[in-house]
């Protein structure tokens, strides 16, 4: 990689020039590859598990926005891995879900040996087509079970679905 800055008097600015494997940074094909390449597994799982917490609160993308001062757009692409949450705004958002900031790491592989590391890393980014624990309306029943007042009012819910689905226990 060879890299050079200079002042480019035309636009009065600061230029640096980058070149990588035969491509420059004035290179449209470069630009695209750079961006393409910044977001990786560890950002997709981050985006997935931001919109977890705030599912699993009940929250809206416009609510989460107002209490960390980002337009709702930018929850959006927080939450498509669209963006990179930047470290301060992993702690904002970590305040406003009521939750530490080790919760977005949760699941991530540690330190596995090599050939299994790539492996168990595209698994925590991959979605499984036909887990039910991925959907919204999942995450939103356990909310709604769990918030009901009284272990009474639970165990009657239990039953009367156990009756939709013919399971007589």
């Amino acid at each position: 990689m060879i890299s050079y800055m200079f002042f480019d008097c035309k636009t009065k600015r600061n230029v640096v020039y980058i070149e990588m494997q035969g491509k420059t940074s004035q290179d449209k094909e470069f630009n695209m590859s750079r961006k393409a390449g910044l977001i990786n597994h560890v950002d997709q799982h981050i985006a997935k598990r931001l919109q977890l917490r705030r599912v699993m609160l009940g929250m809206s993308q416009t609510d989460l926005a107002h209490k960390c001062g980002v337009s709702f757009q930018q929850i959006q692409k927080y939450e498509t891995a669209g963006n990179r949450i930047p470290a301060a705004r992993l702690f904002d958002l970590s305040q406003a879900l009521e939750t530490s900031v080790a919760f977005f790491f949760s699941g991530l592989p540690g330190n596995f040996p090599p050939e299994t590391k790539a492996i168990r890393s595209m698994r925590v980014s991959e979605a499984k087509e036909n887990d039910p624990l991925s959907k919204n309306e999942s995450l939103r029943l356990i909310n709604l079970y769990w918030n009901l007042p009284a272990d009474s009012q639970r165990k009657m819910v239990m039953q009367m679905l156990e009756t939709l689905n013919g399971n007589k226990d």
